[in-house]
C-alpha cells in the first residue's frame, strides 16, 4: 500500500507538472526541464562519485585498468554520474602544455576516459578549469598571461582580463570539438558526456560584491552555449550566499567568496544549480553534532531555493567526511552520508529539485598516492558501500516507478484515441436496438 500511495502522489504531480510531455526525445542525452533532469523521456535521478584523477590515470595506458575498475565498481553499487577533470594546464603531464598547445598522449587518456564511461553507462560532468593550482588552475592561465605581457596583479585575473579569458575560451572550444581517437564521436556530440562545468569550485574573494563572478559566468556560459547544444551546463559552485543574497547569508559558512547561489544560477545558460557540502573542513573547531546539524540546514535550504527561487535542477556535486579529523570512525562517516541521501531523495520522490549526489572521492584498489581522507575504496569500506548502495536502489526503483506511470499514461492516451476513432467512424449510426 506503501507504495502504491507514493505512486498516486507522484502521478498527480506528473500531471501537474507535464513532465513526459515536454522532452521526449531518446537519443541518450541527459536534458533539464523545469526541475527535472529527464533522460530518454522519463525523469533521471541518479547516485554519483567524483573521480578528479582518471584524467591524470588514463593518461599513462599501462594504468587505464585502474579506470575501468573504478567505473566497473561503481556500476556494480548502481552509480551512474561521474564527476572529473577535463582540464591539466601546465606543469608535470599536462593536457595543455601552453595556451593552445596541447598534449595528444594525455587528450587520449580522456578519450579512454570516456569511452569507457560509455562502456558502464556512466554519465560524465566534466569540469574546464580549476580555481586552485592543483593542475594548473586560474593561476597558471595568469602565468601565462604574465609571460606575453599582460599586467595582471591577481590571480583574479583570470576572471577579468580579456587575453586570459581568450586562453580559456580556446580550451572550451579545444575540448568540446575533439573528436574522440576511440569512439570517432565528437565530444559535443557525444551523450556519455551529462554536462560541462566551467570550473571547479570557482572563487573571486578580490570582489566581493559577485559582479565579477557574474559576468564572467554570463560571459562563458554564452560561449560554450554557441559551441555545444547538447549538453547540459553548470558553473562549479559551492552554494555560498553573496551580497545579492544578503537575507540568505546567515546560513552561509562565516566566509564570502564573491559568488551567489542565487545570482549565479539565474544566468540564462546555467542549467542545474550545484552544491559542495563540507562542515567538517567549514567548521573544522565545531563539534561533530554541530556540523551535521549544519549540513541538514545547508542541504534542505538549497533544495528549496533550486525549487521555489531557480526552478532548475540540483545536483550535490561534492560531500564527504574526511577520516583525518579528529574522532572520525565510519559510523561519522555513514551518517553524513545518509543525512545528504535522505534530503536527496525525500525531495525526489516529491518531485522536488534534488536529482542526485556525487561522494567525494572514489578510489580503487593500490591508489594510495590518491587518498585525501576522503576517499572511499569499497572493498575498505563495507557500511558506506552500503549505504551508497541504498540510495542507488531506491532511486533506480524511483525511476522505474516513472517508467510504469508514463506506460499508464501511454495507455489512456492510446485508448483514448482508439475511442475517438471508433465513435468518428460510427458517428451518426444506430449503434442501439
Amino acid at each position: 500500500m506503501k507504495s502504491w500511495g507514493l505512486a498516486l502522489l507522484v502521478l498527480v504531480f506528473i500531471q501537474k507538472q507535464g513532465i513526459f510531455q515536454q522532452v521526449e526525445a531518446a537519443d541518450g542525452f541527459v536534458k533539464a526541464s523545469g526541475l527535472h533532469f529527464v533522460l530518454n523521456g522519463l525523469p533521471y535521478h541518479a547516485n554519483g562519485f567524483n573521480a578528479y584523477w582518471l584524467l591524470y590515470v588514463a593518461s599513462d595506458p599501462s594504468q587505464r585498468s585502474k579506470v575501468s575498475s573504478a567505473f566497473s565498481e561503481a556500476a556494480s553499487h548502481g552509480l551512474t554520474i561521474a564527476r572529473t577533470w577535463a582540464f591539466s594546464d601546465g606543469g608535470y603531464r599536462p593536457l595543455q602544455y601552453s595556451p593552445g598547445s596541447y598534449n595528444e598522449q594525455v587528450f587520449q587518456g580522456l578519450d579512454f576516459v570516456i569511452s569507457e564511461a560509455g562502456k558502464y553507462r556512466i554519465k560524465l560532468v566534466l569540469s574546464l578549469a580549476n580555481n586552485y593550482e592543483n593542475f594548473g588552475g586560474k593561476k597558471q592561465y595568469v602565468d601565462w598571461g604574465r609571460s606575453q605581457g599582460q599586467y595582471l596583479t591577481s590571480d583574479d585575473d583570470f576572471f577579468r582580463n580579456s587575453v586570459v579569458k581568450g586562453f580559456y575560451k580556446n580550451h572550451i572550444k579545444t575540448v568540446l570539438t575533439r573528436r574522440n581517437s576511440i569512439t570517432g564521436v565528437v565530444y559535443k556530440d557525444d551523450p556519455t558526456i551529462m554536462a560541462w562545468e566551467l570550473m571547479n569550485e570557482p572563487r573571486c574573494t578580490s570582489d566581493p560584491s559577485g559582479r565579477t563572478i557574474q559576468a564572467w559566468i554570463t560571459e562563458m556560459a554564452s560561449y560554450l552555449k554557441s559551441i555545444d547544444g547538447n549538453h547540459l551546463l553548470e558553473a562549479g559552485l559551492e552554494g555560498f550566499y553573496g551580497q545579492a543574497s544578503q537575507q540568505k547569508q546567515q546560513y552561509n559558512p562565516n566566509f564570502q567568496v564573491g559568488t551567489d547561489f542565487i545570482e549565479n544560477n539565474q544566468i540564462p545558460g546555467i542549467d542545474f544549480a550545484t552544491v559542495h557540502s563540507y562542515p567538517d573542513q567549514w567548521f573544522s573547531s565545531s563539534s561533530y553534532e554541530a556540523q551535521l546539524s549544519f549540513l541538514h540546514d545547508w542541504l534542505n535550504n538549497h533544495i528549496q531555493d533550486a525549487q521555489n527561487i531557480l526552478r532548475k535542477p540540483l545536483l550535490f556535486t561534492e560531500f564527504g567526511k574526511s577520516s583525518k579529523t579528529s574522532g572520525y570512525s565510519t559510523y561519522q562517516r555513514d551518517l553524513v552520508f545518509n543525512t545528504v541521501y535522505s534530503a536527496i531523495y525525500s525531495s525526489a520522490r516529491s518531485g522536488g529539485a534534488a536529482v542526485g549526489g556525487l561522494f567525494w572521492q572514489l578510489l580503487t584498489e593500490g591508489m594510495d598516492s590518491f587518498r585525501d581522507g576522503y576517499e572511499i575504496v569499497f572493498s575498505e569500506s563495507p557500511s558506506t558501500a552500503n549505504v551508497i548502495s541504498q540510495e542507488s536502489h531506491k532511486l533506480y526503483l524511483l525511476r522505474r516507478m516513472y517508467a510504469r506511470l508514463r506506460n499508464i499514461q501511454k495507455w489512456k492516451r492510446a485508448r483514448a484515441i482508439r475511442r475517438a476513432q471508433w465513435l468518428n467512424r460510427n458517428k451518426g449510426k444506430n449503434t442501439g436496438n
